[in-house]
């Protein structure tokens, strides 16, 4: 064996002792990691929330109130009432409950009103194939006269009309409105113009 293999085998033998001493050390500290061994995520745990789509044209139905012109003459007044039809289900149904609901304390203060009386309550909305079928609460024709019943019918039937093309009938309690309030006003229906012409 020349001068040089042997050189080679005590370079090798060093760097195998080295190698054994590091290890051994690593061994009796598993735990200790230097820094530069840990990559960091750039990963966020908050979820994107979706933009809203600016593209998508809003909806509005349309809901008639009592206010006056500039000539001080009561008028019907069609309100618009946003409406999502995720939420709100058909046009129809939440022009109704909305009409029911009243005008909003800013409308008020314009002096737009509503003759139906603040105990009424929508039963339901039905929208079928052939037509719709409004079911109004018996509070709906209580009090206030014939005046007052045959405004609160036309905020109804202009409501109604404004937002389907089917033919609406309205219905109290369960039971076809043919003759409302004690002064027995007729009713021809389907729900039109001319439904109070008698």
């Amino acid at each position: 064996m020349d001068g040089k293999q042997k050189l080679f085998l005590v370079i090798l033998g060093m760097v195998l002792i080295g190698a054994a001493v590091m290890y051994g050390l690593y061994m009796m500290n598993p735990g200790e990691i230097s820094p530069e061994d840990v990559t960091v995520s750039e990963r966020t745990t908050e979820e994107e929330v979706p933009k809203p789509d600016e593209n998508v044209e809003k909806e509005y139905v349309n809901v008639f109130f009592i206010g006056q012109n500039e000539n001080r003459e009561e008028v019907y007044k069609a309100v618009k009432r946003e409406y999502d039809p995720q939420i709100d289900g058909t046009k129809l149904k939440f022009a109704i409950e909305s009409l029911v609901a009243g005008p909003k304390p800013s409308e008020r203060d314009r002096g737009v009103y509503t003759e139906i009386p603040a105990a009424t309550s929508v039963i339901s909305v039905r929208v079928l194939p052939d037509r719709a079928v409004i079911n109004l609460s018996y509070d709906f024709q209580t009090g206030g006269g014939t005046d007052s019943l045959y405004k609160r019918l036309y905020q109804v039937i202009k409501t109604a009309n404004r937002n389907t093309d089917l033919p609406v009938y309205l219905y109290l309690n369960g039971q076809k409105a043919d003759v409302i309030g004690g002064e027995g006003i007729m009713i021809n229906q389907p729900l039109n113009d001319r439904s109070l012409d008698g």
